[in-house]
């Protein structure tokens, strides 16, 4: 079960992490961004470690404060929800 949702993280943060970049580019550019709601909506999913790295490295959604709020909870959700999986599962599992 924690392989699965350490996988399935690994993806999603692939994921968030390219559209994190391809969003500073945009911005950059001055070109048509990432909608926030899309950037948040994969860090809810689970790629909320790929985000957090990147925002970092590149220093893209770092400052603003209503992003950093609403990511904040996505990690709080993801832990939540993942801690909630393994305890169901070993649960069921009889463990």
């Amino acid at each position: 079960m924690l392989e699965t949702i350490l996988i399935w993280s690994a993806v999603c943060s692939c994921v968030t992490a390219a559209q994190y970049v391809w969003d500073k580019r945009m911005a950059v550019q001055g070109r048509a961004r990432i909608p926030e709601r899309t950037l948040l909506l994969w860090c809810l999913l689970g790629g909320w470690p790929g985000g957090w790295i990147t925002g970092r490295r590149i220093r893209h959604k770092t400052h603003k404060k209503s992003f950093r709020i609403r990511f904040a909870v996505c990690v709080m959700i993801n832990i939540v929800v993942s801690v909630g999986i393994l305890l169901l599962g070993n649960w069921l599992l009889g463990k």
